[in-house]
């Protein structure tokens, strides 16, 4: 009589909820926006999240159709002042504002990805705060504002490109037309990046395809959130372009989930504000990877390499 094989254990599977927040703040309301980012997170969380990112520029405010009174070769006093506006209405990190997050994501055991812009003396910056069950745990200042938003704020460097381990997948972010960076990109996979998170305000349907591409060139779950802003969560005393209707949609959303594989798992989300979810399988990862990765066996080193300068670059060194 033949004996039976035992059947191999079953391996229990490795999962992550997690959400993307599609919503918006009134602009130069930060206490406002630090309240309303403390209730999405705890929402999110109540809804299973463990890990929840937050669009970009969500504390500090992303001024969309707004041109702070520039020309080519001209500044406006009021321009000026609403630069000044702007200035008061940015964090410091660290701060205030970065602790009463911090406090949050330690008492719910989360991790959480959120958009702010940084005040640094007179300098601005866009950034990725990023905190977790122990708190503040960094942050990421984007590298290349674009466009108009080069008028705002400054350029990171190479020292703010963290990865952050959250003991079962690793955190990286890229901001909006980062996402667009080749060479940030393969930096960002060679980290292993795991759960690539993207804040953006770019609500146009080819960022969908943007998305769907880096979780399959990089064979990481994506999460992408975008602000979804309306003309009256800015003050009346402002005129974007888009017009002054009160109900002038000014981002209109998009955020989404994407697979390794590029398959959308949630979203996209629009007309609206709104939280997606979703349960992630974390041994797709390994499953993606099984045909390529991109800075691993589908590599080739000895025909092209990447040199990434992370050392911080401050205006003034020495005593």
């Amino acid at each position: 009589m033949t004996a039976a094989v035992p059947a191999a254990p079953v391996q229990p599977r490795r999962t992550v909820t997690v959400a993307v927040v599609q919503a918006a703040a009134p602009l130069f309301d930060t206490p406002t926006a630090l309240t309303r980012a403390e209730e999405l997170i705890r929402e999110a969380a109540g809804r299973g999240a463990r890990v929840v990112v937050l669009p970009e520029a969500y504390l500090g405010g992303y001024p969309k159709g707004l041109d702070f009174g520039i020309t080519v070769g001209s500044r406006t006093p009021a321009g000026r002042d609403l630069f000044r506006r702007y200035h008061a209405a940015a964090i410091d990190v660290p701060g205030p504002e970065v602790e009463t997050l911090a406090a949050v994501t330690r008492e719910l055991d989360c991790h959480a990805v959120v958009g702010a812009v940084e005040r640094s003396g007179g300098t601005l910056y866009c950034v990725a705060l990023f905190f977790g069950p122990d708190g503040y745990r960094g942050l990421h200042r984007k590298l290349m504002p674009t466009a108009g938003e080069r008028y705002l704020w400054g350029q990171g460097d190479g020292s703010t490109l963290p990865v952050v381990d959250t003991g079962t997948a690793r955190l990286g972010a890229a901001i909006c037309w980062e996402n667009y960076m080749p060479l940030l990109r393969t930096a960002m996979y060679a980290k292993g990046v795991d759960l690539w998170c993207a804040p953006t305000v770019d609500d146009r349907e080819a960022w969908q395809s943007t998305m769907r591409h880096v979780a399959l060139e990089g064979r990481c779950f994506v999460l992408s959130a975008c602000q979804y802003l309306r003309r009256d969560a800015l003050p009346a005393d402002l005129h974007p372009v888009q017009g002054d209707a009160p109900d002038t949609v000014l981002i209109g959303g998009g955020s989404v989930i994407v697979s390794p594989l590029g398959d959308v798992l949630a979203g996209p989300l629009r007309d609206g504000e709104g939280i997606l979810t979703a349960e992630l399988d974390l041994d797709d990862l390994v499953r993606a990877r099984f045909d390529f990765d991109p800075v691993g066996h589908y590599a080739r080193p000895d025909v092209f390499t990447l040199h990434v300068d992370e050392s911080p670059r401050p205006t003034v060194t020495g005593s």
